[in-house]
């Protein structure tokens, strides 16, 4: 499971929030092909690295996958770093200038790992990134800012823990995340290399339910709110797998009356069927699902209603096939 001049300034990157389906008419493909064909090229020379990647594809967005996909696939996540960094950002809790000071000083000694060894954590792959497509005349940002998971940021902006990229194609503006799409640390201990596609040039609605910038003029998303980002239901990495967009009910934490009605809906950029959509609870490791009903879709949303029987409080999940997508608590209280 698995702020005059800056309001300005933040209209005009918004007004050139792109959408994913522009690229929706290329085949990435080729570009996946060439960052296949070039897997474990040295980092030695990285002028080198992005012309091998780039110099036989056309278009910019196919250039951007070619080096995205390479770093993805080529990079590990560094569970010792991950280990160390985790400490310093609980050290530095309330003092985020204090963390950014220390990190800026820690960058050089992560970055000669990543040369070295090909191992780093979030802000190696969003620099790695970055630098290629310098390389391949992309312009390509780093963003620092808070990622919000199972175990971090759950229902504050508590600390600064993650980086990923912002890229401008055609003009426009697009966010990625290649930490996340790289893997993932298997009990926070071994990497496991596992490819996901759904943090590529990311619906900036959808990015937003995990990623909260420090800056803002990198929403890229006109809802994004600090009170909306902390009290959303949680989601995964299959959430962008699916781009499964959550919109009702809006908070993780709900409470209700016993056999109250409670409407779950989402937005699907990706057709789900409607077989494969269920809600559940665990017990160990069954999954026992509740009855839901008047399930319908509309104008891509999915919605469909469910009562709970019996006060108390529970963990639910969203899930899709056999994936979790969002996860609620509900508190049911007697009618």
């Amino acid at each position: 499971m698995k702020t005059i001049l800056s309001f300005i300034f933040c209209l005009l990157i918004n007004s050139a929030i792109a959408q994913v389906s522009d690229f929706k008419s290329i085949d990435f493909t080729r570009a996946d092909n060439i960052a296949k064909l070039h897997h474990g090229s040295s980092l030695d020379n990285l002028p080198i690295l992005a012309h091998n990647l780039t110099h036989k594809l056309t278009t910019d967005a196919e250039k951007f996958r070619a080096i995205y996909f390479w770093v993805c696939d080529n990079i590990k996540g560094d569970a010792t770093q991950d280990h160390k960094i985790s400490k310093k950002r609980k050290q530095f809790k309330n003092d985020s200038l204090g963390y950014l000071q220390w990190n800026n000083q820690y960058k050089k000694a992560s970055f000669k790992r990543l040369l070295k060894h090909k191992k780093t954590m979030c802000t190696g792959y969003a620099y790695l990134l970055k630098e290629l497509c310098f390389f391949a005349n992309i312009d390509c940002q780093i963003v620092n800012g808070y990622g919000r998971s199972v175990t971090s940021n759950i229902d504050s902006l508590d600390i600064i823990n993650h980086s990923w990229n912002a890229v401008k194609l055609n003009k426009k503006w697009y966010l990625c995340d290649p930490t996340w799409s790289s893997g993932y640390l298997l009990n926070g201990n071994t990497f496991v290399k596992d490819f996901n596609d759904g943090y590529f040039l990311t619906d900036p609605v959808l990015f937003a339910k995990n990623h909260f910038p420090l800056e803002k003029k990198w929403y890229l998303n006109d809802s994004l709110k600090t009170k909306t980002f902390e009290v959303a239901p949680i989601v995964y990495g299959e959430t962008f797998e699916h781009k499964i967009i959550p919109t009702s009910p809006s908070m993780m934490h709900l409470t209700s009356k016993k056999d109250e009605v409670v409407l779950f809906s989402f937005k699907t950029i990706n057709p789900v069927k409607k077989e494969h959509v269920s809600l559940v609870q665990f017990f160990g490791t069954d999954a026992i699902p509740f009855d839901i009903y008047d399930l319908e879709h509309q104008d891509g949303y999915i919605s469909f209603k469910t009562k709970f029987k019996h006060k108390g409080f529970f963990d639910i999940h969203l899930k899709i096939e056999n994936d979790i997508v969002a996860t609620y608590t509900i508190k049911v209280e007697k009618s």
